[in-house]
This record gives structure tokens, sequence and C-alpha cells, in this order.
């Protein structure tokens, strides 16, 4: 260029990088602010919001029974499995109890029909069976050797148990009630399940609760049933969801 003027870099030398500076100081400026939202959505990328819980599984029980439970004389939706499928539900809790009871039914015939009734995927059982055989005098030995079985092949496969008792007629004599009544209890504290005492309790005897046959409860008998079970159904559900880990 020769030894002409030197280019003037005007007032405080910013003249002709005038742009490029303001451009540089503008960065600079922007870069902390950049930065913090990139690394906001790295960390969100990272560590997502939570996000809504999963529909909770169903809860599948079986009710394993007698006339008591298939409901005998009523429509299905009245039956003992349907409606305390419906109370369970309306409390919240998502369940599906299948009806595996079978008229005339005794222990032996359960523990004998054990295997299809109760399905793989099955989580918990209400075993409520031992009335026929107390109302054909079968021997109390008989029928505790079932049932104990029926638990026993049950918790082997990780199911939960409520375990509905049974009370005896007091025409068949003290020594029968006293070792028939025997059996609900002691099975139930022998193999740690849930347990309510009388699966009729407040229904037994109570015309208004019952068939014209005086003995299979009317649809609001299987109410009252379903009304006093509730709280150790639930406690079952609880068990089901405490092996689950939820």
């Amino acid at each position: 260029m020769g030894r002409g003027k030197l280019p003037s870099y005007g007032p405080a030398g910013r003249g002709v990088h005038s742009r490029a500076d303001a451009a540089y100081s503008s960065v600079r400026r922007t870069t902390p602010q950049l930065v913090a939202v990139v690394a906001f959505a790295v960390a969100a990328l990272i560590c997502p919001a939570e996000q809504p819980a999963a529909a909770e599984k169903t809860v599948k029980v079986v009710a394993l029974g007698d006339s008591l439970t298939a409901g005998y004389g009523l429509p299905n939706k009245d039956a003992f499995p349907a409606q305390l499928e419906q109370a369970l539900r309306a409390r919240g809790i998502a369940v599906e109890i299948e009806n595996a009871g079978v008229s005339g039914d005794t222990a032996s015939g359960g523990l004998s029909r054990l295997d299809w009734s109760v399905p793989e995927g099955t989580d918990a059982v209400i075993v409520a069976l031992g009335a026929n055989d107390m109302l054909r005098g079968i021997d109390p030995a008989v029928t505790r050797a079932a049932l104990d079985t029926i638990l026993q092949r049950l918790k082997q496969r990780g199911i939960k148990i409520l375990l509905a008792g049974m009370q005896s007629a007091r025409n068949m004599g003290i020594e029968y009630r006293g070792a028939y009544d025997a059996i609900f209890p002691e099975l139930a504290a022998k193999h740690d399940v849930v347990f309510y005492p009388f699966f009729l309790d407040g229904v037994a005897a109570q015309a208004k609760f019952a068939l014209a046959d005086g003995i299979h409860p009317n649809s609001a008998g299987v109410s009252q049933i379903v009304t006093k079970i509730l709280p150790k159904a639930e406690e079952l559900i609880a068990r089901v969801r405490s092996r689950r880990g939820s």
C-alpha cells in the first residue's frame, strides 16, 4: 500500500471493526443464556418429567365354592362373585372375580377340579367349600384333609387365599360340631391365609335373606354376605398387591 496514510479505526480504535466487535459482544452477552437453554434441554432428555402412573394391573380372583358361590336360583349378576366384584370396583379396585362355584360340590369335589377351576394367571382364590360336607354328614377329617390340600396347592402356586368358614348345624351333635367347626380357623392359622369365620354370617336362618327353600340366599342375602365379607376381600387384594410390590 505504500507509505500513505494508515487506515483510521475511528474513535477509540473501533472504526472499520465496529460491526464485528458489536456482533462479538452480542454473542458474548447471549452465550450464557444459550448455554442455559441447551443445558435445560439436555437435562429434560436425561431426566424427563415424571409421567402419570400406569393403570393398576387388574387383580384376578377365582371364587371356588358350591351353590352358595354359584348363585343357586339367582341371575348371574346377583351371584356372590358378581356382587363382590361390583362392590370392590365401586371402591376403585381393579378386580375380576371368576365364578367357580358348583352346586352340590364338597371340599373333595373342589380339590378334584382345582387345577382347571383355577387357571394360570390367577392372583387370589376365595375358598368357600364345606357346607355340603356338613349337610351330608361327611367325616370332618375328610373335609379337613381336602381343604388342607387345596390350601397347600394354591400356596405352592403363589396364589393368595381367603378362606371362608362354615359352621355346623346344631342337630349334627356336639362331637361332630366340635370337629367340623374347628377345621376352618385351624387351617387358616396353619396356612396364614385371610380368614372369614362364617360365610353365612347375618344371613343363616333369616327368612328375608333366603329363597323359598329356606337354605340358599336370595339377592338381598348375597348383598348382605358381600357387605360383611368386603373388608376381608380388601385384605386379600392388599396381599396380592404386596406380593407384586405395588
